[in-house]
């Protein structure tokens, strides 16, 4: 008994982990369409940001923390995180 219990602990445990994501929501205050670099546990990816747009983006991962390069520098931002962009620069909010 005591083996199944701790297979459901570490089932359960790899679950959260591969369902692990970073989901942002921000405001484009710029008509460009950005395209940036963002880092989640060593996994570089792109992710997208709609101009003039309100919206959220969900980076897939197994982290709750990601690192978006822009052209004004590396921004670190964590799970639920509400930014501002503004002249190719993310605020955050």
């Amino acid at each position: 008994m005591k083996k199944v219990v701790l297979l459901c602990v570490v089932v359960f445990i790899a679950m959260q982990t591969a369902m692990a994501y970073v989901t942002v929501s921000y405001y484009n205050k710029d008509s460009k369409t950005y395209k940036w670099k963002v880092t989640i546990d060593g996994s570089v990816k792109e992710i997208v940001f709609d101009g003039s747009k309100t919206s959220a983006v969900t980076v897939q991962g197994s982290g709750k923390v990601c690192v978006i390069e822009t052209n004004c520098g590396k921004v670190e931002l964590k799970d639920g995180a509400k930014i501002e962009i503004k002249d190719g620069c993310i605020k955050i909010l």
